[in-house]
């Protein structure tokens, strides 16, 4: 399928989102497309599936106009979209996220369920995934639900399927299987939109790249012709001179420590510290107990055994709101459901964990709050009209910078990252980093839970290895590589 879209032009009322668009997508490519949160790359994907109606401009399927009315019309002409924001219905099987709306059905109307799930076992086996068909979604990780919706898009026989960030979630090993995949499915024809802001899998699986800036095409070129440099120069408008900013930490007293926690069946005898002014990475594979760790430290679900020292008192963590008191704040790596509060604006979810502070006597001082507001609005970049712009319909990246926001303002002493740049562009994901250590150095302690080793290495001061449900190693920055994390993370000495 080759797919021509020209001069696509679309407004949010004032918002102008996209102005003159071009994209060209060869049968049998592996596209790339990138550009910073908001450049207007899912606009234009959300046009071609119909989930939005173009204000100007064509689009040509396999030579011919054609506009679809919405993404159903469009998966049923072959045109699959993989979204970043997962979709997943949580209280239903695994098996019914994989057929809802395409159920088999015999002539009298009976589910067909040995087909389907003999179906769904044949598309789990080419992805190596092991989720039982049964169980709910709701109790898969973040990196199972995007299998499954991969999965999903990959059983609809499509000629082009569009991938958000879909390896955002997922292991190493997830990820060279979907690679694998990909590249089958390149061989029978079917052409690929990757949409991503990881350079490295864009020159490992993608044959050209299209980069946007607000909302423009800036450029589109052969894999083999351009470099990292070059993209971000064109995604970003200017030189982005190093991926990570060097830290020089000064470590003070020990903040939080950890010793010998244990959650049956989950993680098992975790012991570590974090010092002010300190970042520990916290690597390991997907399942191996990280984010579980970390809600537990939180409050979110309850320790069996072990102790928690905050500032060298111990306490005891029932809930999110007492730690929250204690100065522990805590970024979830799962920011639609448990970051945000979609349909609150941007104002109302930052100022959440802090209304205590714009209150006095009870009443909101509004515009302490709205100073506040404004302040991390410019301190983030986060691109809105206003702080009364909800969130749910800034980009991803965006919704994360609010995330972040709304913890900064407890001022806390600990600060715990779950993915802080999951589906953030390579420029904003810079400002993050730079965020990470002003607030070091203002003596905050950070533990940061990341998928990305690159990350993992270029942030940490110390980093620990979680392999089912352990902390099978600890590394210095300075003895740090990939192979050693991967070692670790996999069992090994």
């Amino acid at each position: 399928m080759h797919i021509q879209m020209n001069n696509i032009y679309k407004a949010f009322g004032t918002n102008q989102v996209l102005t003159g668009v071009n994209f060209d997508l060869q049968e049998g490519e592996v596209h790339a497309l990138m550009g910073e949160n908001g450049a207007g790359k899912s606009t234009m994907m959300n046009i071609l599936t119909g989930l939005h109606k173009r204000d100007e401009g064509t689009i040509f399927i396999d030579g011919k106009e054609t506009y679809f009315a919405n993404p159903k019309e469009a998966e049923q002409n072959g045109v699959a979209f993989i979204h970043q924001e997962l979709n997943v219905w949580p209280d239903m099987t695994v098996l019914d996220n994989l057929f809802i709306g395409k159920e088999l059905r015999s002539p009298l109307g009976f589910l067909k369920t040995k087909e389907m799930k003999a179906l769904a076992e044949k598309q789990f086996k080419k992805l190596a995934v092991t989720i039982p068909l049964e169980q709910e979604a709701g109790l898969c990780s973040v990196g199972q639900q995007q299998m499954i919706e991969i999965a999903k898009a990959l059983m609809t026989n499509a000629k082009v399927i569009i991938m958000d960030e879909p390896t955002a979630a997922l292991t190493e090993r997830e990820i060279e299987k979907l690679f694998e995949v990909i590249n089958a499915l390149r061989k029978e024809g079917v052409s690929i939109v990757y949409i991503s802001h990881r350079m490295e899998e864009i020159f490992a699986i993608c044959d050209r790249i299209t980069v946007m800036r607000d909302g423009k095409t800036v450029d589109t070129t052969p894999i083999p012709e351009t470099n990292f440099d070059e993209v971000v120069r064109k995604m970003v408008g200017r030189e982005l001179t190093d991926r990570f900013p060097s830290r020089e930490p000064k470590l003070g007293e020990t903040v939080l420590e950890v010793k010998a926690a244990t959650r049956k069946g989950v993680f098992e005898n975790v012991s570590f510290s974090v010092q002010s002014g300190e970042i520990v990475g916290v690597s390991g594979l997907m399942g191996a107990g990280r984010t579980e760790i970390m809600r537990a430290l939180f409050g979110l679900d309850q320790l069996d055994s072990g102790e928690v020292w905050v500032n060298g008192e111990r306490v005891t963590i029932k809930n999110p709101s007492e730690a929250v008191k204690l100065g522990i704040g805590f970024i979830t790596e799962d920011r639609k459901t448990e970051g945000l509060v979609l349909d609150f604006s941007i104002r109302d979810n930052m100022a959440l964990p802090n209304l205590k502070s714009f209150s006095k006597k009870g009443v909101i001082d509004y515009q302490t709050e709205t100073e506040f507001v404004d302040l991390l609005i410019k301190r983030l970049q986060i691109k809105t009209e206003s702080g009364e712009t909800s969130a749910k319909n800034l980009s991803g990246g965006n919704q994360q910078k609010v995330v972040i926001a709304k913890w900064i303002g407890i001022g806390p002493k600990v600060l715990i990252l779950d993915e802080p740049t999951r589906g953030v562009d390579v420029g904003a994901k810079r400002e993050i980093y730079q965020l990470m250590n002003e607030l070091t150095e203002r003596g905050v302690a950070i533990v940061m839970v990341s998928s990305e080793l690159p990350e993992v290495l270029g942030m940490s001061d110390r980093i620990l290895v979680v392999h089912e449900g352990r902390i099978s190693g600890q590394l210095m920055k300075s003895e740090a590589t990939q192979e050693k994390i991967m070692t670790f993370a996999t069992g090994g000495q």
